[in-house]
């Protein structure tokens, strides 16, 4: 552990930090995919806390480019509401709709939006790009099929923490040069978008806080099918050769954060090519913070302004901005 920057980190967070460490929990990257990913939902899920009731919570199969996958929809009220398409973090190796399901109640209350969390498919059973295929695809079917789901699929976001940040830049991405759906924000959390990890906080975070340089080797290693997709823009969003014409962005990361500077990178690539960004880096957090919501109040907090930020972002335009929506993306 780092002793300067350790004193700067927020109480509760330090409190998480000396608990995993004498926990003598096996680390993830010494664990089968399997067992990872039961360790990975069981340490998320008893730190979650409350999470809030809603309107209507169900699954749904929708077809997918390897078989069917599934939806899990959060829905505030009966009306139909804007939808965010939820990617899931978890180095695209683990993670899975129960893990986040207390990350997207709340963005569910604090935006009054439709979540649409998207079960896509994990390495190393399936490599790369198969986990960005089902992402396209799920965002393909909730804009064509929103009336199905209650959803306005005419006001609808990307979003998702890590590996799913990743996800949802890549879908913004692939949305913009292909003309379609038409996306009205992203939502990124401590977003994965550089996979050769050379940023200087890879160096500086990569031990002593959660999120370590193995565990980090680990996870690309089960995605990558080999060295050459690490800079293919489909796993690195940063690589693209053009960011602009994108949709809005809220760009979270966290201080102490291995992925900190990839993802303020990409907030200075976003802005260079003139698409809306806003970068928010919460002071004293880790990486994963936002699924600490029972232990971590800022958990909470940051989640509000999230859900906040996306209310604003997919609120019904004026004729005015319906008109000009399709220049601007």
């Amino acid at each position: 552990m780092h002793s300067l920057s350790h004193d700067r980190l927020d109480p509760q967070i330090a409190a998480v930090l000396a608990a995993a460490a004498s926990s003598g929990a096996a680390e993830l990257h010494h664990l089968s995919p399997s067992e990872a990913r039961v360790q990975y939902r069981d340490r998320l899920r008893a730190v979650a806390g409350r999470a809030p009731a809603l309107w209507k919570v169900s699954d749904r199969s929708i077809p997918g480019p390897g078989g069917e996958l599934t939806l899990r929809l959060y829905q505030p009220r009966a009306s139909a509401r804007p939808v965010l398409m939820f990617f899931h973090g978890g180095g695209w190796s683990f993670g899975d709709l129960d893990s986040h399901d207390h990350v997207c109640r709340w963005l569910c209350v604090y935006s009054d939006c439709v979540v649409a969390a998207v079960d896509y498919r994990l390495g190393p059973e399936h490599k790369f790009p198969a986990a960005v295929e089902d992402a396209i695809a799920a965002t393909k079917w909730v804009a064509e099929n929103g009336e199905i789901i209650g959803a306005d699929a005419s006001r609808i976001a990307v979003g998702g923490d890590s590996a799913g940040g990743d996800l949802a830049a890549v879908v913004a991405l692939h949305a913009r040069d292909t003309g379609a759906p038409v996306l009205r924000f992203q939502l990124l959390i401590y977003p994965a978008v550089d996979m050769t990890m050379s940023s200087p906080s890879h160096a500086e975070f990569g031990d002593g806080y959660r999120l370590t340089r193995p565990l980090m080797v680990w996870s690309c290693v089960n995605y990558l099918r080999d060295g050459r997709d690490m800079l293919d823009p489909r796993a690195s969003p940063l690589f693209a050769k053009d960011h602009s014409r994108l949709p809005p962005a809220l760009i979270v990361t966290a201080e102490f954060d291995p992925l900190r500077d990839e993802g303020k990178r990409y907030a200075e690539a976003l802005a260079a090519s003139g698409t809306p960004v806003i970068h928010r880096c919460e002071e004293g957090m880790i990486h994963g913070f936002v699924g600490f919501t029972g232990i971590v109040d800022r958990a909470g907090s940051a989640l509000r302004h999230m859900g906040t930020s996306l209310s604003e972002a997919l609120a019904p335009d004026t004729e005015e901005q319906r008109r000009e929506l399709p220049r601007r993306h």
